[in-house]
């Protein structure tokens, strides 16, 4: 298999990491360009999906390319091109939902578990802490996997991009809130190896973005 990166495009295969204990799948959905991860625990075979962005049929035979099954659907936010496919695939596999409390209002679909910051998701023998992330949406949650044989993993959504933190519509207290949750939520406590896999695009690292925090606070986005 082929070193992961993190670079996938509408319609491609997923790119594949494997770690000790979980296995990370990647692919593109839809005009948007959305990422969507399936995680599968190694030792049960149970997976989480985060993000149902769009492409049903994709998503389900992404979920083919795992064990089969689904256990959990995670949703980062609320906006509407991270969530296209959630009820067909909740309706297709009985999976529970998990999405930000503040955000589950304006999901399509009833949201079994809402989070809050500091929270767990566990699927198998795998655990996925919760880092809610003020400002893009109100209720935007990141996913960390601290690896016991490696480093962190933060599936940040929208709320985290190389290059920048996401798009808070030039609302300074938007922005103020979700610089401030990023800093402190993800930068202070995760080491700088730590990987990004955000909502679109290429994944990144906190060591890589860190040099740039000051910059991003001066520029206001």
């Amino acid at each position: 298999m082929s070193p992961y990166t993190g670079k996938v495009r509408p319609g491609g295969p997923a790119d594949v990491r494997e770690l000790e204990r979980l296995v990370i799948r990647k692919v593109s959905v839809g005009p948007q360009d959305n990422n969507a991860y399936l995680l599968t625990c190694r030792a049960s075979g149970a997976q989480l999906l985060i993000d149902a962005a769009d492409d049903a049929p994709r998503l389900s035979a992404l979920l083919g390319e795992g064990t089969g099954g689904l256990d959990v659907v995670v949703t980062t936010h609320q906006h509407w091109d991270h969530h296209r496919a959630l009820g067909q695939v909740v309706e297709r596999t009985g999976a529970r939902t998990a999405a930000g409390s503040a955000d589950a209002q304006g999901l399509p679909v009833p949201v079994d578990q809402p989070l809050e910051h500091g929270d767990e998701v566990r699927f198998g023998q795998v655990t996925l802490e919760v880092a809610h992330l003020r400002g893009h949406t109100p209720g935007s949650v990141a996913l960390v996997y601290r690896d016991p044989a490696g480093s962190a993993h933060a599936f940040t959504g929208d709320s985290l991009f190389p290059g920048g933190v996401g798009n808070t519509d030039n609302d300074p207290h938007r922005f103020a809130a979700l610089i401030e949750d990023v800093e402190h939520r993800l930068f202070d406590v995760l080491p700088d190896q730590t990987w990004v896999y955000p909502g679109h695009g290429a994944d990144t690292q906190l060591g890589t973005e860190r040099p740039q925090l000051a910059a991003w606070r001066a520029r206001g986005w």
